[in-house]
């Protein structure tokens, strides 16, 4: 996810979030040999915040998002249910990033690197953007 994308929003008066490269050990896949154990995925989340969201004067967390409700998400997302597809799990954090109120967008991407011995990873990656009055 190092590719920069504009979203219909303007970047001098938003910050964008992120936690890059997460790993978590999910129950995920549809193929027996994928049922067996967990599996790594790697997963990256980047949102975005309008800047009073994102800013504080007194340098103090609870004047900002904390992105740590997105790694604590995660990490109850590992141990809930077994996943057939990625891109529901996919769909989950993008909700979980959504979920906050001051996020105005989303980008996610999950991807398991130890499906195929020639491939270094199989993945998803959606995007989601709060549109006036909702999602």
């Amino acid at each position: 996810m190092n590719q920069d994308i504009c979203f219909p929003l303007d970047p001098t008066s938003h910050r964008k979030l992120f936690l890059r490269d997460l790993v978590a050990n999910f129950s995920i896949g549809v193929h027996e040999f994928e049922r067996r154990a967990p599996q790594r995925v790697v997963i990256n989340i980047e949102i975005w915040l309008p800047l009073a969201a994102a800013l504080s004067q007194r340098d103090a967390l609870e004047d900002v998002v904390d992105y740590d409700y997105l790694r604590r998400g995660v990490q109850e997302l590992a141990t809930a249910q077994h996943f057939n597809l990625q891109e529901t799990l996919c769909d989950r954090i993008a909700d979980l990033a959504m979920s906050h109120p001051a996020v105005r967008a989303a980008r996610v991407s999950t991807a398991k690197p130890d499906i195929y011995g020639d491939v270094a990873a199989v993945g998803v990656e959606i995007w989601r953007i709060r549109k006036a009055g909702g999602i």
